[in-house]
């Protein structure tokens, strides 16, 4: 190999070394709620820096971000995401863990806690929304593997719920003893 070869490959180690990366390192992981039982309060925290612009479009659609969580309840179609994004980054920044309590949603502020109920079956839990999603038409939130287990909405993949937001200070309820 020639020194010139040689200098011109050193020189683009050292570039690639000196390279910012893309986004930030995300914040500290947040607590997840338990898996089941129990109250869970929901934590005050600040709008995240990124993932919460006044409105976004997706596939031709425009998403307005909501002020405030306080006072919403919907009720509509879950889906849920898993391996296939697991360890990618969330709109906050945050490192997507299929295995937390976490969810994605379209317009609420990031972070926002919400309780989920699976209406087909009583089951409840509680997650932290910190990404942005989903954005097939007829879903209002996209839960992670783990809160999608707890919902028992694995095997079909979707569930009617309602989503209502939580506020900090005031513990949630105990989630709803699932019907038999």
């Amino acid at each position: 190999m020639s020194r010139i070869a040689a200098s011109a490959m050193v020189l683009l180690a050292l570039a690639g070394c000196a390279r910012e990366p893309l986004r930030p390192a995300p914040p500290a992981a947040p607590v997840p709620a338990p898996a089941s039982g129990g109250a869970v309060e929901p934590r005050d925290e600040p709008r995240a820096r990124s993932g919460n612009p006044p409105f976004y479009e997706v596939g031709g659609r425009r998403y307005v971000v909501l002020p405030t969580a306080a006072g919403y309840v919907e009720q509509g179609i879950a889906s849920w995401y898993g391996a296939d994004v697991h360890g990618g980054r969330t709109a906050t920044g945050e490192t997507y863990d299929m295995n937390a309590m976490t969810g994605a949603h379209p317009t609420l502020p990031l972070p926002a806690w919400v309780r989920v109920t699976n209406l087909e079956n009583g089951r409840s839990v509680v997650v932290r929304l910190n990404d942005r999603g989903p954005f097939a038409r007829g879903r209002i939130i996209d839960l992670s593997r783990a809160a999608a287990e707890q919902l028992d909405m694995i095997r079909t993949g979707t569930a009617r719920v309602e989503v209502q937001s939580l506020a900090a200070g005031n513990p949630a309820p105990p989630a709803a003893t699932p019907a038999i």
